[in-house]
Formats: structure tokens, sequence, C-alpha cells
């Protein structure tokens, strides 16, 4: 049989059933899915740092040739693997431009997969197998973890979407209900080119938690009105995750009374901002901050609001990265500590952290030297050289501000040194009671002041060469 197709991939994420979907393709003899070839802690499955004689390192540096050690390790069918939005993007890239391999796109309601996610995550079950050995628990919905998640998704879907769309392809469409379906799964197996159909599903993987949503959560009536604001209809529509949403929508800051609307920059000064617009929406005679917005949502505060304001503030790159080291890659725990990532720059980055961001041998020239070394990082991270993503809190400024206008248009852009002048002067204009702005300390056990020197100056002017030139920024000097 002359196969349209040289190889597969599988478009999934966690807690959507790819398990045991792999499991089911596994079934066919001439169908192999290696796992998770390219997640950036493992090759394939957990704990695993090796396949098909690749190790992790190798991998890392020539992600391309694991594809064709898969495929020669399959050498009379055909070989495939899964892909998550958080795996190493230089094969996302590669794989969506070519026809040859297979897509495979599998999606579960997106509600579903976070809270068996919160679930398995308490628990420590991300498989069952026997359901008298499965382990009960009920968590607690996070409106704004999972608005985060939901634009994390959505911008994968898209970026699928778009990559197919321009490229003249098309991909295999599942959802997590059509998993358990055997003619979907022959189906399926018969479009990659397989001679073979199976006459029963493995039945070793078992549906987790088959209770009611609302029976899963602790706080079910706070879930369904944090839910009653998205149209969960289009939240289900496959493939894309309809209604589309601009990028950081949901982080939005709108003063009613006030009439403003902050448009955060991951790593700026959100949190001072953030005071500025509280302290302000008081002496207009608001209540608290709106945030949490869906598009629809933001659209209807626009239209409610006449003569609004909108602004976002830039930070200097340096300033930013450092930020960005000290809040996400010195912790040990906590919401922000970004651990798998602080992992991959120990292993393969020599950076030498802190076992305690209070550590006494970690002084300023060791808080200098990681720092540094981080920066090297995301030189290579932003040029898409890593499996690493491209977190908002480092991404380039650029970048962001041009997702944001796609949502929203933008009155004003300023640079953080400017804002106790602009701040003031944008309330004159809106005949607002003048408030302070109170600038923030960064985080982190030493300040960028007590590290900064020539060279980490240049190494950041590199790193982001396109923000330096597009926003005019000199040499970052302490406020």
């Amino acid at each position: 049989m002359v196969r349209a197709f040289t190889g597969f991939v599988l478009f999934a994420e966690m807690r959507t059933g790819s398990n045991f979907l792999e499991e089911a393709l596994n079934a066919f003899p001439d169908l192999a899915c290696f796992g998770e070839l390219f997640n950036p802690q493992f090759v394939g499955h957990e704990k695993r740092t090796e396949m098909c004689g690749i190790s992790l390192a190798a991998r890392e540096r020539d992600p391309l040739a694991m594809l064709s050690a898969i495929r020669q390790a399959v050498p009379q069918g055909l070989a495939g693997f899964r892909f998550f939005h958080d795996h190493d993007p230089r094969i996302l890239q590669h794989v969506l431009a070519d026809p040859g391999w297979a897509k495979i796109v599998l999606t579960r309601n997106p509600l579903e997969s976070y809270v068996s996610r919160k679930i398995a995550a308490q628990t420590g079950q991300w498989r069952l197998t026997d359901g008298r050995h499965r382990r009960d628990a009920r968590v607690r919905f996070d409106a704004t973890e999972f608005e985060r998640l939901l634009d994390r998704l959505q911008n994968f879907q898209l970026r699928l979407l778009h990559g197919l769309q321009t490229s003249g392809q098309t991909a295999f469409y599942l959802g997590y209900e059509d998993i358990g379906d055997l003619d979907v799964i022959n189906g399926l197996a018969a479009w990659l080119g397989s001679a073979h159909r199976v006459e029963a599903l493995p039945g070793k993987l078992k549906k987790q938690n088959p209770q009611p949503m609302g029976d899963l959560v602790t706080n079910p009536r706070e879930m369904a009105r944090a839910l009653a604001a998205l149209d969960r209809f289009d939240l289900s529509r496959t493939p894309n995750f309809e209604p589309r949403r601009g990028a950081g929508v949901p982080g939005f800051q709108a003063a009613s009374a006030a009439r403003l609307l902050h448009m955060p920059l991951r790593g700026g000064p959100v949190t001072a901002v953030g005071g500025w617009l509280s302290r302000i929406e008081a002496a207009a005679g608001g209540g608290e901050l709106q945030t949490g917005f869906t598009q629809r949502a933001l659209h209807q505060w626009k239209r409610a609001t006449p003569g609004h304001r909108s602004f976002c503030v830039l930070r200097h790159p340096l300033a930013r990265a450092h930020d960005a080291f000290c809040r996400h890659i010195l912790p040990l725990e906590g919401r922000d500590a970004f651990l798998a990532i602080r992992g991959l720059l120990t292993r393969d980055w020599g950076l030498v952290l802190p076992g305690a961001p209070s550590d006494p041998a970690y002084d300023a020239a060791a808080h200098r030297a990681a720092f540094a070394g981080f920066l090297g990082f995301l030189r290579a991270n932003l040029a898409g050289q890593t499996s690493v993503r491209v977190d908002p809190a480092w991404a380039s400024q650029g970048t962001v501000v041009q997702g944001m206008v796609l949502a929203s248009p933008l009155d004003h852009l300023w640079r953080e040194e400017e804002l106790p002048e602009a701040l003031g002067s944008l309330a004159a204009r809106l005949g607002l009671a003048p408030v302070p702005y109170h600038p923030e300390s960064g985080p982190g056990p030493w300040q960028l002041r007590d590290i900064c020197d020539d060279a980490l100056q240049a190494l950041a002017a590199e790193v982001y060469q396109r923000d330096m030139m597009l926003f005019g920024f000199g040499r970052w000097a302490p406020g």
C-alpha cells in the first residue's frame, strides 16, 4: 500500500485522553506512537531520558534527528508522537509546514480537562487501570487559573488552524468522547493508511472521574458564576474553542468610575499600576477593579463606559528580564514558580541557583552570574532554539503589545519611568482628583542595581534587539 503520510503527530493536551488514544493506535501492527517525544522534561514518557538511541541532551541539540530515528524504528509502518502546547516549538514549526506529517487533533471540554488535572495533581493518580484503586478528591475551581489555561489552549488551537489553512492541509479531529468509539478509531487508522482494523479497543485505562462536574469541585456555585460570562457552546466547539480572544484579555484591569483600562504587560509594574488604579477608582466613587474579562465582556464594558482611556506600560528589557528571573526562576514554591524550567536551566544551561532565595551562600556575585546565564537562555529561547515555551513574562514587549491591540485599541503606551507624570496628566484630562503613583520594589534577594554592569547591559540589548529598536530603549538606569 502506498501511504499518503510519512509520520503522524497527535496534537493534544494533558487530561484529554491522549494516553488512551496512543494505546489504541499502538494496537494496530503498522502504527507506533512514541509518546511525548518533545516534552522538555523527558523523552516519550515520564522519567525516560532516551528514545531510539537518542538522549534527551542530543534531542535538545538536534530535535529533527529524533524524527528520523522514530521513522527508522518503524520501517514497515507509520511512526508518530504526541505534542502539547508547551513542547518544543521548533518541532511544531517543522511538522506543521510538512504535509507528510498527518495531523490528529484531540480536544476535550476545557473545564473537564482543568478539573481532571487538578484532581490528578492532588491525588497523585495520573493513570487508572483498575477501578477499585480509584482515588477520589474534590478540588477548588480557580477562575483566574482557568481563564489563563483557556487562553493558552485557544492560542495554540488558533496557531494549528492557521498553519493548516495557510498550507492547504487538513487534520483528523476527535473529541474526548470519540476515543471510545471503535468505528472512529478504525476510521482514524484507515485515514493514516493502516492496512489493519481492530475488533476491540484497549481496556487497560479507565476514566478516572465519572461524577458530575458539580460533585468534583468544592465551590460549584462560584464556578457557575465564573462560567456564566463564557459562551459554553462556543467553548466546546472543535477545533479552536470559539470565541477567539486576544492575548492577555483576562488580565486587563478596568476602573469603571474613573473610565480607565489598564492592559498590563507581564513582567512590568503590574502591581504598582494596579494599586494606583484602585486608589483613583475609589477617589472617583467606584468599587473594586473589574478583571477576568472575556472578549465579549470587554466589549460590553467599553460600550457601557463612554470616554474611557486605555493604557499599557513598558519596562526596560533588562529590568523586565530580571523581574521574570526573580519572580519565576528563583522561587522553589508558589503559583509563580516555574519549577520545570528552573530544573532545565540547572540541568542543561548550568545555572547555579540557590536552594532558597535567602541562601546565605547566594551572594550578589552568584546572583549576577545566574542572571547572566538566564539572559543567555532567553537569547536562545526567543530565537526559537529551545524546547521551552516563550512565556509572556519574558516575551518581547513588541510581540505582546501587537497581540493586545488586535483585541483592543490602545490610547497610551508609556515607559515605566514616565508614569508619575503621565498618570497625573491622564487623571487631569479626565477630571479626576490627583492620586500619587508609588513605584514598586522588584522581587528577589538582590535588586538589579546591586548587580548591573556594562556586560549585562550589552547582553540584554542583544537579547531584546527588536524591543530596543522599536521602543527606543537606551541603557537601563536605576529609577
